[in-house]
Parts: structure tokens; C-alpha cells; sequence
């Protein structure tokens, strides 16, 4: 049978009509239902898609006498960890804190005591200092077991721990160890480039190692051979730190964003890969693009706008929203053919990076950077396009509250990796579960959207938010899937290694903002590492912290006292014993004053 065009329909209609009108709905009401929820559309993607509610935090208060006993804890937790080296390990390097050995990864140079001279002269252990000053006198640098001294770690805890204790102290004999460690490691850069090596025989004076370096391995020095060019009157130990500036301006950093790639080749000195990374094998050259510049009392442009190039790249393109519990955090890529590639890890090694931030927010004038001489976006001239559009973007907002914000969410989010735990000790590695059926929000799109919905609540990841709170013992891979997921992570590495790098943040933003939520959650880290990682000689690293049955692993890393302790104490202190204004601190947490070249200097160095 045929139907008239149009008939079928129409009946439909007219009998779906008729219906309504029985159930007392009109037309008029599925028009409002219907205006109704396009309102409702419009506000939840121009509102609720993007708003990033906080947590009411409330800390009880603190006494300064409660903070000053707790920096005395603090030091009774150093001296435990450190007679228990006295006693079964000096003059090695590490103690083994579970079977009560030694252990000489590095050099066999005593490393531990070195690493904490500094420390002990802050906290006024007086007698552990001098005992650990035997150290420094009898070490023989050129012994012939010591055919292959790893450059970088013998730099910024061996040789950053001589200087700081000069610094600290005056003591000249200090100074001239220094200068004979700081002279013995210079083969490290017979190199075609000027970059070191990994390796240096210190018998033989012969560098050794691949062609191919890692940039932290290659570029965090700087620090040192400056201020040791500067106390010894040396020119060649500041040309072995102004080679790395060079090198780096004379680079070609326009398909990675002007940032700093993880591998060069230490002949050409040129980038060999596109690894973009603020974490391991990368981290601390990072790192020394501000400091440098801080610690020679500003005057190093050069280095300047490598940070502030750095910077840029990381807050556009390196730094993520999760989709549940909105944590800021930073992770690392790798540039392809279709574009920049996350893996969404962040590691504990990233966690020094808010810290950073902050540090340059407190110190870099980045909201007049004319006054320093630069143009934030002409930063940018030799860039792609898009990448350029970046600064812009950056350049649209308060520049000093964007790094400050940044530095807060992302520190948030390193604490948080420690309170989620049932141990209450932050593993080394985890991985948002973002992309593919997640959403990928990147930080900066978020705050577009944040500032233009009018900037309701704190900005995006930066608002006050509680420890996670679930089942820590899923009964099944569905439920442990459940669990991550509102989790916002999965834990990929499970060890707490007695980092500092959380803890570092941690006291810079107390120092920066005054707020004591800082000094709150470095306390609770505190406990944890007290409640967790103590044993009868010291302390150990952790295996399994997001379990409750967690493992102590039979390692003491000397960065545990002069790194992990010393910023505890600092930030449990109620006077500034290291401000910020007048000492840089290396990576290793060795502190140097801020020093000036004076005009004859600068003439004979070569140096601005």
C-alpha cells in the first residue's frame, strides 16, 4: 500500500501531541525543558568544565617554641643517621643502614661527611664537624683505585660540599682542597666542546666516558667552578663554567621550544635528541639557568634567558591537569612528526621544579623584565610560530603570580604523592591516568578558560585539596582499576629513596609566602620518615610506601643528611639562617653567598 508523502509522519506527530496533551504537557513546557538544558549545557562548559574547587584546610597554631623543638628533632634525627655512619662506615662513603656496612659508590672519599659539613655547621655540631674534618685533610684524591671518578656526583657533593663549608667558615684549608679537587677533575673537559665527561682517572689525568652525555651531566657545574674561580683567583676554573653558557646560547633550540633536550653530543655540543624533561638526567642544569644568574648577583643575562626560555616551555606545554582530583603536575616528552608526546610521569626528581618557580617569582622582577634589560616575548623571535603564540599567552597574564601559582599546585601535588600513602612516604615515580579515554587538560588552556569564566575559585590546581582517602587493599583488579582512577595515578615506582626534592619546595614556598601550610606538610613527611625509614643505625630507603606492608632497603645516600635534613631544619627553624637574597644554594643543597665580579675580573674572565 502507498501513503501520501508526508502522511506517516505527520501521524506519528499528531498522536505523540495528543499523548502530551493527556499527561497536562504542553507545548510551551517541552520549549522551557528544552531552553532548559542548553542553559545547563552552556553553564557546565563555560563553568563547571573547568572549575577547580579547593578543600577547607584549618591547621591548628603553632607556637614558635613547637617549631624551634621541632628543628631540634629534626638535628637528633641527623646525628642518629650520622654516628651510625661514624660508627660502621666513616671514612667510606654511604652506610649500609641494615647491615651496619660500608659501601664506597663514589670515590671512597668519605662522601657522607662531606656532603655534610655544611649541615653540621648550621644545626652547631661542633664535635661531628671537626671529626669530619679529618676527611677533608687526609683524603688522597690521586689514589690508584680511583680510576674512574664520575664527574658530576664527585662535583656537587664532594667538591659543593668543600665550598660551602668554605663559605660557612672562612677555613683555608677548605678553599685549597677545593682548588686541588676542583683542578684534579679538569681533564673532564678535553672535550672538542668544553663539556665533561662522565669519567675521570685521577691518577692517570685522563677524562673517559661516551660521546654522548646526559644534561645534567653536562651542565652542573657552573655554580661550583664560578665561585671556586672566585675565591682562588683562578681564570680557568671560571672558563670551565662560562663554556656551558656559551655552548648553550650557540645551540639550536628551535624545534624544542628553546628548551634544554636530555642528551648532547659532548664533541659538537650540540643537542642529540628531543627528550624534554624537568626530571631525571636533566633536572639540575635546569636548575642552574636561575641559579647562576642569582649567585653572580644577576648580571649573567645569558643564563637568565635560558631560565625564563625554559620556563615558558614547561608552563605551555609540559604542565597538566588530572581529570579528578585536578592535581597540577609536570611531566616530561618527547617531540614526533604528529607533535609533542606526554608519557604523564611525574617523578620525584620534578619535585625540586616548584620550588624553582618560586625562587625566581620571589627574586626575578617578572612583570617589569625591561628593568633587567629583556622583552619577554622578543624571547621568542627565533621560535616556531606556535611557539611563539605561547609567550604571548604568558605574556596576557601577571607573569610573577602565573610561576607562583604554578610553583603552589605543582608542590601541592608532589605532597600529595606522600599523603596518599598508607605509609605516608612519597614513591619516586607515578603516572597520571590521562589521555586516551581520560580527558588531557593542559594547564595553561585550563587557566584561559579559568580567567575567561570570570576566575572563580583558586586557579586551576592550585586550590587546597585533601589527601586521597580509599580502600588501600583492592580486592580485585576491578576495584584497584576503580581506585586509581579516582586516584588520578598509578604508583610506578614504589620507593621512597630519602629524597629531598619535595622538601626543598616545600621550604622555599615557607620561605617565599610565609604560609604555614608549607611547615605543615614537610612535618608530616618528617613522621613518616621517622615512623618509616628509622632503623637502630640510621635511616633506610623504603620500598612498597603505597602498601601497608612497606620494606626498608639497606641504603643511606649521603644527599639524605646534606639535602633531605638540612631543608627540613631550615624550614622547622624560626630564623632565616640562609636567606634567600644572599645565598644560592647547589644542586646538592650547598649554599654560596652571591658574589659580584669586580671590574678587574670581569676584564681578565671574560665575564659581564
Amino acid at each position: 500500500m502507498n501513503f501520501p508523502a508526508g502522511l506517516l509522519g505527520n501521524n506519528v506527530a499528531a498522536k505523540a501531541s495528543s499523548s502530551l496533551r493527556r499527561r497536562g504537557v504542553s507545548i510551551r513546557h517541552i520549549a522551557f525543558a528544552f531552553a532548559l538544558s542548553i542553559a545547563l549545557l552552556t553553564l557546565y562548559f563555560n563553568y563547571f568544565r573547568y572549575s577547580f574547587p579547593a578543600d577547607v584546610m584549618h591547621y591548628a597554631p603553632v607556637t614558635p617554641e613547637v617549631w624551634t623543638e621541632r628543628s631540634f628533632q629534626v638535628r637528633d634525627a641527623f646525628l642518629h643517621a650520622y654516628h651510625g655512619y661514624e660508627r660502621f662506615a666513616f671514612p667510606n662513603d654511604e652506610l649500609r643502614p641494615l647491615s651496619n656496612t660500608s659501601i664506597n659508590n663514589f670515590n671512597g672519599w668519605a662522601v657522607t661527611a662531606v656532603d655534610s659539613l655544611d649541615t653540621m655547621h648550621m644545626m652547631g655540631l661542633e664535635q661531628e664537624y671537626k671529626r669530619a674534618m679529618t676527611a677533608v685533610h687526609n683524603t688522597n684524591f690521586s689514589l690508584p683505585t680511583n680510576t674512574r671518578v664520575p664527574f658530576f656526583e664527585t662535583v656537587i657533593r664532594q667538591l659543593g660540599g668543600l665550598l660551602s663549608a668554605y663559605a660557612l667558615t672562612n677555613d683555608d684549608i677548605l678553599r685549597t682542597r677545593a682548588d686541588e679537587l676542583g683542578t684534579i677533575l679538569a681533564p673532564a673537559f678535553r672535550t672538542a666542546s668544553g663539556f665533561p665527561k662522565y669519567g675521570v682517572n685521577t691518577v692517570r689525568g685522563t677524562s673517559d666516558g661516551p660521546l654522548l652525555g646526559s644534561l645534567a651531566e653536562i651542565a652542573s657545574y657552573q655554580m661550583e667552578y664560578a665561585y671556586l674561580g672566585k675565591i682562588t683567583g683562578k681564570k680557568e676554573h671560571v672558563d670551565r663554567a662560562t663554556t656551558a653558557t656559551r655552548n648553550f646560547v650557540s645551540a639550536d633550540l628551535r624545534e624544542h621550544g628553546g628548551m634544554y633536550p636530555m642528551f648532547w653530543n659532548i664533541s659538537s655540543g650540540q643537542a642529540k635528541d628531543s627528550h624534554l624533561s624537568v626530571g631525571a638526567a636533566s633536572d639540575s642544569a635546569h636548575e642552574y639557568t636561575l641559579k647562576q644568574y642569582l649567585m653572580t648577583a644577576r648580571t649573567d643575562k645569558a643564563n637568565l634567558e635560558m631560565y625564563l626560555r625554559f620556563t615558558t616551555h614547561v608552563l605551555n606545554n609540559l604542565m597538566y591537569i588530572s581529570p579528578n582530583r585536578h592535581l597540577l603536575y609536570v611531566t616530561d616528552s618527547k617531540l614526533y612528526r604528529t607533535g609533542n608526546r606526554p608519557t604523564h610521569n611525574l617523578e620525584h626528581l620534578s619535585c625540586f621544579f616548584p620550588g624553582l618557580l618560586a625562587l625566581g617569582a620571589h627574586t626575578l622582577p617578572l612583570n617589569n623584565l625591561e628593568e633587567v634589560g629583556l622583552n619577554f616575548t622578543a624571547l621568542a623571535d627565533d621560535l616556531l610560530p606556535k611557539q611563539q603564540l605561547g609567550y604571548e599567552e604568558l605574556a596576557s597574564f601577571d607573569l610573577k603570580d602565573l610561576h607562583l601559582w604554578a610553583a603552589e599546585g605543582l608542590a601541592q601535588t608532589c605532597y600529595l604523592t606522600y599523603a596518599d600513602q598508607p605509609t605516608g612516604l612519597g614513591p619516586d615515580v607515578i603516572t597520571m591516568i590521562s589521555g586516551s579515554a581520560r580527558s588531557e587538560i593542559l594547564w595553561m588552556d585550563a587557566m584561559q578558560e579559568w580567567r575567561t569564566s570570570g576566575r572563580r575559585g583558586p586557579p586551576p590546581g592550585v586550590g587546597d585539596k585533601r589527601p586521597w582517602v580509599g580502600d588501600g587493599t583492592p580486592r580485585n583488579a576491578r576495584e584497584r582499576e576503580m581506585a586509581y582512577a579516582m586516584r588520578d595515578y598509578y604508583v610506578k615506582n614504589a620507593d621512597y629513596q630519602l629524597r629531598p626534592e619535595t622538601i626543598e619546595s616545600l621550604y622555599i614556598l615557607y620561605r617565599v609566602t610565609g604560609d604555614v601550610k608549607w611547615r605543615h606538610r614537610g612535618w608530616d613527611i618528617f613522621q613518616a620518615i621517622e615512623r618509616e625509614a628509622k632503623t637502630p643505625s640510621g635511616y633506610a630507603n623504603v620500598n612498597k610506601v603505597d602498601t601497608y606492608d612497606p620494606q626498608q632497603l639497606d641504603v643511606m645516600p649521603s644527599f639524605f643528611l646534606a639535602e633531605t635534613l638540612k631543608y627540613l631544619y631550615l624550614l622547622f627553624r624560626e630564623d632565616d639562617l640562609v636567606p634567600l637574597d644572599k645565598w644560592v644554594f647547589n644542586t646538592e643543597a650547598h649554599p654560596f653567598p652571591v658574589f659580584e665580579w669586580t671590574e678587574k675580573e670581569k676584564e681578565a674572565y671574560g665575564v659581564s
